[in-house]
């Protein structure tokens, strides 16, 4: 018994890792008691072709309970897909066609394999049961609910009180992802922190259809590159796990010395005492740079295999070490007005230069790098979300994030 209990807290922790809420925690441990394999449901909507790693930690966590022994149902929400998820939009989301939602589906699955293990990974598409609901059928689904309660909801809540329209399908949204916990018989359903609204809604819905209710965990929104706004390819601040080994490997040793630990957290498989020790050697001196290498070579070689990960480490340290860069580098924010910067005035601001005089003949002789690369556009303009190392002459350095 004794055991079993510390299985049960091991198993405990390694859920509850970087989760940011669980619903209800005693709920789980109950499930988990059964020591039978719990189903564990995760949802996605196929709305872009290409994941990044953002996406990637509710896959993680999917992998998590896959090693913990539990089956993981992995839905392709390609009849939602074309409904369009509401979540945290102010306007009404354009639904996609059956043609985009079945490509973009393909795609998730070759990307998802390089993390879950395809032999243990039940890949479902909801639109197999929700094709075969009739008009009655929906309407009897939509009579679960009521609009109270729906707007009850922060996106809908908000817009409803602004005057912006919400369409009457939007409302079947939330609807339809609690169904497929019912048809699915979740114990576990993860989603992130945006989705806590229809992760409730299928804990309601199993207890309408008479089955136990599932357990909610939330997880976190990722933070991108410069460690404030969310993962998005439209901030540019990404790292796509499509990327590039030695892009990927770049930008990760780009991110700050703390925002490391939350994607240590996050984004690794190493083990939580592992981590621990890590945070302690950092504390006792050692080179942050030192431990970033592990998790950039960690994330490489997940999606590019091993040999990737150790040549593109080797690319980067003959890039950027051998070419004198200091342990110790200024880590400076610049504020981009009207949307972009033109670099003469992001090195003014990070005072890297004296005048954008300096900075334009700086450029045209060659002096300044990005990332060890030699700039030669004087009008380059650099966006919101990015972050590089910028260097000006020989002795010159600053991590830039541009916010």
């Amino acid at each position: 018994m004794v055991a079993l209990q510390a299985d049960l807290q091991m198993a405990l922790a390694e859920i509850k890792r970087g989760a940011q809420e669980i619903l209800i925690e005693s709920e789980l441990i109950e499930k988990l008691k059964t020591g039978r394999p719990l189903r564990i449901k995760a949802g996605f909507d196929p709305t872009a072709p290409d994941l990044h790693l953002g996406h990637t930690v509710l896959v993680n966590k999917l992998r998590q309970f896959q090693d913990l022994g539990h089956d993981i149902l992995f839905l392709i929400g390609d009849f939602t897909g074309m409904i369009g998820d509401p979540t945290g939009k102010n306007v009404t989301r354009q639904p996609l066609t059956r043609e985009q939602v079945q490509a973009n589906a393909v795609s998730y699955q070759e990307q998802i394999f390089k993390i879950l293990d395809p032999d243990r990974t039940e890949i479902l598409f909801n639109s197999t049961w929700m094709d075969k609901l009739n008009a009655v059928d929906m309407i009897q689904l939509a009579a679960r609910h009521t609009v109270a309660r729906m707007l009850e909801r922060d996106d809908f809540h908000k817009r409803y009180h602004e005057g912006r329209p919400i369409a009457i399908h939007e409302f079947m949204y939330p609807l339809v992802q609690g169904y497929d916990s019912v048809v699915l018989k979740a114990d576990v359903e993860l989603g992130g922190t945006d989705q806590k609204f229809n992760l409730l809604m299928g804990r309601e819905l199993q207890k309408q259809f008479g089955q136990p209710a599932q357990v909610v965990l939330t997880m976190p929104i990722l933070e991108g590159l410069d460690g404030v706004q969310k993962m998005s390819k439209s901030l540019n601040n990404y790292i796509g796990i499509s990327d590039a080994p030695d892009e990927m490997f770049g930008k990760i040793m780009s991110i700050s010395d703390d925002l490391m630990w939350r994607y240590f957290e996050l984004l690794s498989f190493r083990g939580l005492a592992e981590i621990s020790t890590f945070r302690q050697e950092v504390k006792e001196g050692k080179n942050p740079r030192d431990i970033k290498f592990l998790l950039g070579l960690e994330l490489v070689a997940r999606f590019h295999g091993d040999a990737a990960g150790r040549a593109a480490q080797a690319a980067f340290i003959a890039r950027f070490q051998k070419g004198a860069l200091p342990d110790e580098i200024a880590e400076i924010s610049v504020t981009a007005e009207g949307g972009s910067i033109r670099i003469a005035n992001l090195l003014l601001s990070a005072k890297l230069v004296a005048t954008t005089s300096e900075g334009m003949r700086m450029i045209a002789q060659g002096g300044v790098k990005i990332d060890g690369e030699k700039i030669e556009d004087s009008k380059l303009e650099l966006k919101p979300g990015s972050s590089h190392v910028f260097q000006v002459g020989k002795r010159k350095f600053a991590k830039v994030s541009v916010l």
